[in-house]
C-alpha cells in the first residue's frame, strides 16, 4: 500500500455558500471540526489571511490531538483544497484534503476527502493500518457536526 484516500459525504440543509464560509475559515473548525473537542487545553495559532488560499492554522495538544498544521491551497465556490502537515506523534507531511460543495435541491452536497502517499516509517506502518477505520468514523462525526453548525445558523 503506497497511500490512502478516505472519503465521506452528507447532505446539508444550507446554500453552498454558507456551508462553505465554515471550511473557508479555520476560526470556525472550532464549531465543527471533529479533532477540536480531544484536548480540552489544545493549543491554536493562525497566520496569513482570515480566510481562503494562504490561511494558516497550527495546532498543539496532548498525546491524542498531536501537533501539525494545515494550509488552504485552493479556494473556490465549489472546492476548498487543503494541505496537511501532521508533526506529531509521527510525520506525515503533504497529506491532501478536499472539501466538495454541490448544491442538491435546496441544501449542499459535501464531499470531505484525506488522501496522501505513504514515505518513511509511515510506507511501513501503512500496511498494518486501516486507514479507513482509522479516520472514516471521524469525518462521518465532522460531517454530522457541519450539519449541525450550518444548519442552526
Amino acid at each position: 500500500m503506497s497511500g490512502f484516500s478516505v472519503e465521506r459525504s452528507t447532505t446539508i440543509d444550507a446554500q453552498p455558500q454558507h456551508v462553505h464560509a465554515f471550511v473557508n475559515d479555520f476560526h470556525r473548525w472550532i464549531e465543527w471540526s471533529p479533532w477540536e473537542d480531544v484536548d480540552p487545553d489544545l493549543q491554536r495559532s493562525f497566520a496569513g489571511p482570515d480566510q481562503g488560499v494562504g490561511a494558516q492554522y497550527s495546532w498543539s495538544g496532548n498525546r491524542k490531538a498531536g501537533a501539525g498544521k494545515m494550509e488552504i491551497v485552493g479556494s473556490t465556490p465549489e472546492r476548498i483544497d487543503v494541505t496537511l502537515d501532521f508533526l506529531k506523534p509521527f510525520k506525515s507531511p503533504g497529506n491532501q484534503v478536499h472539501f466538495d460543495f454541490v448544491p442538491e435541491g435546496n441544501g449542499t452536497r459535501v464531499v470531505w476527502r484525506i488522501e496522501s502517499e505513504f514515505s518513511g516509517l509511515m510506507k511501513v506502518m501503512g500496511r498494518f493500518m486501516n486507514m479507513e477505520k482509522m479516520i472514516g468514523p471521524d469525518l462521518e462525526k465532522g460531517l454530522r457536526q457541519l450539519e449541525a453548525a450550518a444548519e442552526k445558523s
